[in-house]
């Protein structure tokens, strides 16, 4: 269930826009991070009360976009690699192996220690500094092995 502090964080949210419906994306965003990263279905449920939606209508919105995780709890840093046409022309599937092997993960999973969570996305917008990646909010661009092997290292 919601906190307290993100219900009113929603409620705020809600004011910005002239249909409460249209807050969904913030909500499921702020309910996302109250959550410890991932969303479940009570959430859902109680965002759709708020917001006057349907649970098939929240997690429709929740299902279509990457950056919310429904259901599954998530490393603590969450790294989604783009493989859209740019970066896959640019080597990004053979730094999603290098990362796989580096990880010790398959793609769609998390660390056993549950720090890291192992992503592809379809784009993050960055096309001119391919191959990119986000970990959590950060981007970094013109990816190669050494300088994903230096990310890991500064995160562990």
């Amino acid at each position: 269930m919601l906190s307290e502090k993100a219900k009113k964080e929603i409620e705020a949210a809600m004011q910005k826009y002239p249909n409460k419906r249209s807050a969904v994306m913030d909500a499921l965003r702020i309910a996302q991070q109250d959550g410890g990263g991932h969303l479940e279905k009570p959430d859902m449920e109680e965002i759709g009360r708020m917001l006057d939606m349907r649970l098939v209508e929240v997690n429709a919105a929740a299902a279509f976009y990457t950056m919310y995780k429904i259901n599954k709890p998530i490393g603590k840093y969450h790294i989604q690699v783009c493989r859209n046409i740019s970066c896959s022309l640019l080597g990004a599937e053979h730094l999603i192996k290098h990362m796989e092997k580096a990880l010790n993960v398959k793609t769609g999973e998390t660390t056993s220690d549950k720090k890291f969570t192992l992503s592809t996305v379809e784009c993050l917008g960055s096309c001119g500094t391919a191959p990119m990646m986000q970990i959590n909010d950060d981007f970094h661009e013109n990816l190669t092995e050494q300088k994903i092997d230096e990310l890991l290292r500064k995160l562990e």
